[in-house]
């Protein structure tokens, strides 16, 4: 059976990204689009354009265009719209990198995104540097001003017409986010300007927001959920984005609070510490009417908790990168809490038996597919991993195990994939694993996500040993080679991993394992 919305479909124009995500900037010239959540300092719309277009000018006259690939690593700062929109408007791509990245993981992408490009902060310089110099990256620019690399402020020198360009939007990509999609390590999404536009209209009429809110967000930059529903929907309705370069709690409060803030953006923890924070009670967050959550399910005993605590709306909405990333998203004149969301417009779904491939009729469980405007074009110089997530016939298999219901809500209950998804972050086993096994004392090893309460999940590793170490040793081991996030938080020794007949590992048992210790 195929799931459809019940929105009906509609036109989906073909145009650039920045065409459609700057559209407001004459109209709201004066209207701040950027403000810097610490010191208040903001980009209005007229700005916007106006910086946006001599970037494109600047970065076209050091040869950037067509083919060529900008790269940003930072933290979150209210230049990062003006990078992404001056690069695609000058004909190129971008990809934006997790500014928690150590220098080989930032070499890696760099190289695997074949980035000609590089913006880092004066923080992150030196990492930059060093790994920009074994990739094909050309120049380094810095956000601010550090010794090694040209400020950016130089590609804003020079005011004129736009750079004469023509973008082809069903073709050309204009973003190179990374997943982990199915499983194992990151692989580079191509998403086109169609892509993007696309995903913005197919939204419409599930009030996702609009052009009177101020929206506070600490969520990564890099992130795909705020390419698309900040920098793309966001910008298009002229909302104002407040910008926060990390999360912290009363931060957060103190914003809601002083902008009034109608809606709130959040990942599932951030929603859990809303819910049972007391420090939640000392703020003024009457204005909130409605907090989507995102990148992960959201337990039905945590959004009880904030509808009766706040008084909100509280909606979900579902993707991957893959989607760009919304298959699925909640309406707020029908909202249904415990749902992931339901079908947008000009997307078909179907729940898939993962065993014979047959389809399933409503309440049945199995892997969701998706087939819409808003699929990938594929994966970067990955024919194979492409070929394996999308079908002949133009569906995408996102990995997810879950139900649809006679009205297209869906219901997430578990993953096919192998991917950890620590708090919006996610992390690939396969990664963690291969530095495990170059440990001199490790002969094999495993990882998989365990539960966690603030978290939802966080990597536990299984270890055969060869020589002496002691877990704090390994888990140490790999914290000094991956960001933050990826760390390896549990650790067990174990006489063997888990594998099929062909060597693969197998992750269910183990999750089973783990399942049958845990009590319920």
């Amino acid at each position: 059976m195929i799931f459809r919305s019940p929105f009906p479909d509609i036109e989906i124009p073909e145009i650039s990204l920045p065409s459609f995500a700057l559209q407001q900037t004459g109209r709201l010239a004066s209207k701040p689009a950027m403000i810097d959540g610490i010191t208040g300092q903001s980009i209005t719309y007229g700005q916007l354009e106006i910086l946006t277009r001599r970037l494109a000018i600047g970065l076209a006259e050091r040869g950037f265009g067509r083919g060529d690939v900008l790269a940003i690593y930072s933290p979150n700062t209210i230049e990062y719209p003006v990078a992404i929109y001056g690069a695609l408007a000058a004909g190129g791509m971008v990809t934006t990198i997790n500014p928690l990245f150590t220098t080989n993981e930032l070499a890696v992408q760099l190289a695997d995104s074949r980035a000609t490009y590089l913006i880092a902060t004066p923080e992150s310089l030196p990492a930059a540097l060093e790994a920009a110099e074994a990739t094909q990256v050309r120049e380094v620019f810095t956000f601010g001003e550090a010794e090694g690399a040209r400020p950016f402020d130089v590609l804003l020198a020079d005011d004129g017409p736009w750079p004469a360009v023509e973008i082809d939007p069903r073709e050309d990509v204009a973003l190179l986010p990374y997943s982990s999609g199915t499983g194992g390590l990151p692989k580079c999404v191509m998403l086109t300007h169609y892509n993007l536009v696309a995903n913005c209209h197919q939204v419409n009429g599930f009030s996702l927001l609009d052009g009177d809110d101020v929206i506070i967000t600490f969520l990564p930059f890099f992130h795909i959920y705020v390419l698309m529903v900040f920098f793309a929907y966001g910008l298009s309705e002229g909302a104002t984005i407040v910008v926060m370069p990390r999360f912290d709690m009363e931060h957060y409060l103190q914003l809601l609070q002083d902008y009034r803030s109608k809606r709130a953006f959040v990942v599932p923890p951030v929603a859990l510490a809303l819910a049972k924070h007391p420090v939640v009670e000392r703020y003024d967050l009457s204005s909130l009417r409605v907090m989507l959550t995102a990148a992960a399910p959201l337990p039905a005993d945590v959004s009880a908790a904030v509808m009766e605590r706040l008084g909100v709306i509280v909606k979900q909405a579902y993707g991957m990168t893959e989607l760009s990333p919304m298959s699925h998203l909640t309406p707020e004149s029908a909202v249904n809490p415990t749902a992931g969301g339901l079908i947008v417009r000009n997307t078909e779904v179907k729940v898939v038996d993962s065993a014979t491939n047959a389809e399933l009729g409503p309440h049945q469980q199995g892997e969701i597919w998706v087939r819409g405007p808003q699929m990938m074009k594929g994966y970067l110089n990955r024919p194979e991993a492409t070929a394996a997530t999308i079908t002949p016939d133009g569906w995408l298999k996102t990995g997810d195990i879950g139900s649809a219901d006679e009205d297209g809500y869906i219901y997430i209950v578990d993953r096919v994939k192998e991917l950890i998804k620590y708090k919006a972050y996610q992390i690939a086993p396969a990664e963690l694993e291969a530095i495990l096994v170059a440990h001199p004392a490790v002969a094999d090893a495993a990882v998989i996500g365990v539960p966690d309460a603030e978290a939802g999940e966080v990597p536990k590793a299984y270890v055969v040993l060869r020589g002496e170490a002691t877990a704090e040793e390994l888990m140490a081991f790999v914290a000094g080679q991956v960001a933050p996030y990826k760390k390896i938080r549990k650790l067990e020794f174990t006489n063997q991993i888990p594998k099929s007949a062909s060597g693969k590992i197998l992750r269910r048992v183990l999750v089973e394992r783990e399942r049958s210790l845990t009590p319920a």
